[in-house]
């Protein structure tokens, strides 16, 4: 193309354009430019030039479900999402990647009898542990997941070998259970799965004058998001299911899209709730989707709330982490216990508009390590 009449200033400019492009000229060169608008493009450029993302500060976020959380329970709620997310966040400060610390942070939940997940899963209605996870990582939209599994005390750990030592997504009931076998994962007896409170949960719903719709408010599910050093993201899901639920339910952790969803172009995101309901409106990607359209997670994550309270009457919890670091704890139920480590500062919460604030010496003197 002829220039000649261009200034020499122009010129110059022109002509070093044509040898270096730089970044801008790529985001127009790049053929999903037109369609994106310029926050999606920034989010989606890391996706496409990772080498100039290797530095991002490791976050994590981590739930302990969303729902009715009794007074007496509250303090041991507390304290474990607080293990959880230093646990998550030590491996991410040691270079570990987001998949082994929402793992790792998720085991520590269902380690816990606090939660509705692992050894403090509530009861089906022939009185035995149930159990749903999902694992996803969003370098490369890998998922593995798990559902009604039983005598395994880590569904979280059968579901990452479902992602990486399988061709498949989803394993179910003896099908998981014989691919544990075969993975080498302990069996343990049932009934060491069954805490003395969800005994006497199952056993109230046996009484005749007992609400039915008392067992929906103890929803619990435990969940955790992280983005690693690298700027991948990842998030894991891990419960016990509903209290007197039929044999064989399964709910929305396994299914992906509900339960959890990661994708390193947008984010991560794991969902806490009625289960039917949040699988009515696939409440983990639905968040993801109006991150593409430009909100914040906070405001993702409340938009989707929204929309799942409005259509199908549903309540739940969503805890969600973007591609650049942001966070969000949010949900429509009375409680949700939470808990995020960023920038060596602690934040966590139970309650609608809580926000505790820790160092990392002070989470760690407050739970006693």
């Amino acid at each position: 193309t002829d220039r000649s009449d261009c200034s020499s200033r122009s010129r110059n400019r022109y002509a070093c354009q044509r040898r270096q492009p730089g970044f801008l000229a790529a985001h127009f060169a790049h053929p999903l430019s037109k369609c994106l608008s310029w926050r999606h493009w920034e989010q989606r450029k890391k996706s496409i030039y990772p080498e100039t993302f290797n530095s991002m500060k490791p976050v994590i976020v981590v739930h302990g479900g969303a729902g009715r959380i009794f007074k007496e329970r509250e303090d041991g709620s507390r304290s474990g999402v607080i293990r959880a997310a230093l646990k998550g966040y030590s491996i991410l400060k040691q270079g570990g990647t987001a998949l082994d610390a929402v793992e790792e942070a998720v085991i520590l939940m269902e380690d816990d009898p606090h939660f509705n997940a692992g050894c403090g899963s509530v009861l089906n209605e022939k009185g035995e542990v149930e159990m749903d996870a999902i694992i996803m990582d969003g370098k490369n939209l890998a998922s593995g997941a798990v559902s009604a599994v039983k005598c395994i005390s880590n569904p979280i750990k059968l579901a990452r070998l479902v992602m990486e030592k399988t061709d498949h997504m989803l394993l179910t009931d003896q099908g998981a259970s014989a691919f544990a076998r075969a993975m080498g994962i302990p069996e343990v007896p049932g009934e060491k799965l069954i805490t003395e409170r969800s005994l006497e949960r199952w056993k109230k719903n046996l009484e005749a004058d007992w609400n039915p719709q008392e067992c929906q408010k103890d929803l619990g599910t435990v969940g955790a998001v992280a983005i690693d050093s690298a700027g991948n993201v990842a998030c894991a899901t891990s419960t016990g299911g509903l209290t007197n639920k039929r044999l064989g339910r399964v709910g929305d952790t396994a299914c992906i899209g509900s339960g959890g969803y990661a994708d390193n172009s947008f984010g991560a995101t794991s969902t806490t709730g009625h289960g039917e309901s949040i699988m009515k409106v696939i409440l983990a990607r639905l968040t993801l989707y109006h991150m593409e359209q430009g909100k914040s997670p906070g405001e993702a994550a409340d938009a989707a709330l929204d929309c799942m309270k409005t259509r199908v009457g549903g309540l739940g919890g969503i805890i969600v982490i973007s591609s650049s670091g942001e966070w969000a704890a949010k949900f429509s139920t009375n409680q949700m216990s939470w808990a995020v480590l960023k920038d060596d500062q602690l934040q966590s919460g139970i309650y609608t508009a809580e926000r505790n604030t820790q160092s990392i010496e002070e989470a760690l003197a407050s739970i006693g390590s």
